[in-house]
């Protein structure tokens, strides 16, 4: 039996015109040796048109944020999901670290960006995750339950039929620093307790990624964890040789 695993990749606030040409050039030259593996890039909002032109078959578009506004309107700055529907995204990242952190994102804020995602047709990649402190104070467990229970008791656990969860430890994202196959099992495993509480079917057939320094040169042992149905990468998504290698990760595993 085929496991699906998505490997996606967030740009964060990088890119250019011609840098994002090479990296897509790049990818499409390999990409059909790991067509078990779905693939998926969130590049920043402003080249989600070039970017959606340029990918290969089989890769998705996502993006990176999308306002929990119902409807469009005066809300300068912010980008309304049926425009990233427009653009040909089938994914957008809600609640990642950095929106949480560097902008003020409430769990409740992100249940709702949640929610307008799939009220508009777009499948919402919930991140969530402890930062350094609330892991060395034993609090791991409590913060991820309250990440999720915030999305469960707004938007119900059939949603999770069309989505997709990411568990993200902060203290991984951008350090070097990666979980240790235990650890991210454990999260993982956590996780899909939280949803198997409330449907066991649906929380089997979640995808639950891994995101924090995720690498060519783990991503194997990271996936071949029982929980783990692929990656969020940040900086490995921004070479295609390393992006690939993390898919062929995914794809000699996908089958197994």
């Amino acid at each position: 039996m085929t496991r699906q695993y998505l490997v996606a990749g967030n740009w964060k606030m990088n890119g250019s015109l011609k840098a994002n040409a090479e990296l897509l050039s790049g990818i499409a030259a390999q990409a059909a040796t790991v067509a078990d593996v779905e693939l998926m890039v969130c590049p920043p909002s402003v080249y989600l048109d070039s970017v959606g032109r340029a990918l290969s078959a089989g890769v998705a578009l996502g993006a990176q944020n999308l306002s929990e506004q119902a409807k469009p309107g005066a809300f300068t700055g912010e980008v309304h999901g049926t425009m990233l529907v427009e653009f040909g995204c089938r994914y957008v990242l809600v609640g990642h670290s950095e929106r949480r952190a560097l902008y003020g994102e409430t769990d409740q804020r992100v249940a709702e960006k949640y929610q307008t995602a799939q009220t508009l047709g777009l499948i919402p990649v919930l991140c969530i995750g402890e930062t350094l402190e609330e892991r060395e104070s034993g609090a791991t467990e409590l913060v991820l339950s309250r990440q999720l229970d915030a999305v469960l008791d707004r938007c119900g656990i059939a949603s999770f039929q069309s989505a997709v969860v990411a568990y993200e430890p902060v203290w991984a994202i951008g350090t070097g620093k990666t979980a240790s196959r235990e650890q991210a099992q454990a999260a993982h495993a956590f996780l899909r307790g939280l949803l198997a509480g409330r449907d066991a079917k649906i929380a089997g057939s979640t995808r639950l990624l891994y995101g924090g320094s995720c690498r060519p040169d783990n991503a194997h042992e990271l996936f071949s964890c029982a929980d783990i149905d692929g990656g969020l990468i940040g900086g490995a998504s921004l070479k295609a040789s390393d992006f690939l290698a993390i898919a062929a990760a995914a794809q000699s595993l996908s089958k197994a």
